[in-house]
């Protein structure tokens, strides 16, 4: 089979999960993987004919995707605030909105008056470890620990600093059973915050194939990491540090009352698509 007639193939049999621009992105993406052609040389040599073994595993993926597997598994990777991270079934993949979270962690980072060689901040929900990897990019003299409960997530987490050569202090532990031992000028967090009742909500190729304890809340009280977090803030987080945290966009005003009393400023803020999407709090 030719490069151009494999694309079509492609796009034939997936016509059903994806539209013609999701299929083309794809194709392109496996091809790249697999074959080693970028999109030029993909042009270039259309005509050109797959090797047999290439053209197998280019199937395999055609069969893995049609069982709503998501892509990001496929490859093991996927790209995040321009790193790329290694992925599997035992993290979450990484959604936009982390990133809008992450953008605005910098920045109200950078324009406070912190001390970027004592730096010290912490995450709470490593997963495969993207927000302190970002952070400690961004922030390289920053002493950044991170928690999660996951040991195979933590796997992950470790393979993706060992990657980008950056030094975490990862941390495996049952956060809402934990006691911190040290106080901290961040906190940043995305926590598990889906209801139990909103599970019929979440598509199949998210609730089949990421780990169900990074997604859903563990106990019918949807904001019980946030309770947490509001308390840990109170005795962990310096004076003037700052708390950034990802939320359950229909639970917005009702995270922000955790935060209220204990802030000198608290504010929920929206995501690109105007939900209510983050936290920010200043002691």
């Amino acid at each position: 089979m030719t490069i151009s007639a494999f694309k079509k193939y492609f796009k034939t049999e997936l016509s059903g999960l994806y539209n013609d621009s999701e299929s083309t992105f794809l194709s392109s993406i496996f091809m790249e993987k697999i074959v080693g052609f970028d999109t030029f040389q993909q042009r270039r040599f259309a005509e050109q004919e797959l090797l047999l073994e290439d053209e197998k595993r280019l199937l395999e993926v055609i069969s893995e995707l049609k069982t709503s597997k998501p892509y990001q598994h496929i490859l093991g990777e996927t790209d995040f605030y321009g790193m790329t991270f290694y992925v599997n079934e035992n993290v979450l993949i990484p959604r936009p909105e982390t990133e809008e979270l992450l953008e605005l962690a910098i920045k109200k980072i950078k324009s406070s008056a912190f001390d970027a060689q004592n730096l010290k901040i912490l995450d709470i929900g490593t997963g495969s470890g993207i927000i302190p990897l970002v952070l400690k990019k961004h922030f390289p003299q920053a002493e950044v620990s991170s928690i999660d409960f996951s040991e195979k997530a933590l796997e992950i987490a470790r393979k993706n600093a060992a990657f980008h050569q950056l030094t975490i202090n990862f941390i495996h532990a049952d956060y809402l059973n934990f006691d911190l031992k040290e106080s901290f000028d961040i906190i940043i967090s995305n926590p598990p915050y889906i209801g139990i009742d909103e599970e019929q909500e979440i598509e199949h190729s998210v609730k089949g194939f990421e780990p169900t304890m990074a997604l859903f809340s563990p106990t019918s009280d949807t904001l019980i990491f946030y309770r947490k977090i509001a308390e840990d803030s109170k005795k962990y987080l310096n004076k003037n540090g700052l708390l950034f945290l990802e939320i359950n966009q229909k639970l917005g005003s009702e995270t922000l009352d955790l935060y209220r009393n204990d802030f000198e400023e608290a504010a929920l803020i929206k995501d690109l698509s105007e939900n209510d999407r983050f936290i920010f709090g200043r002691k």
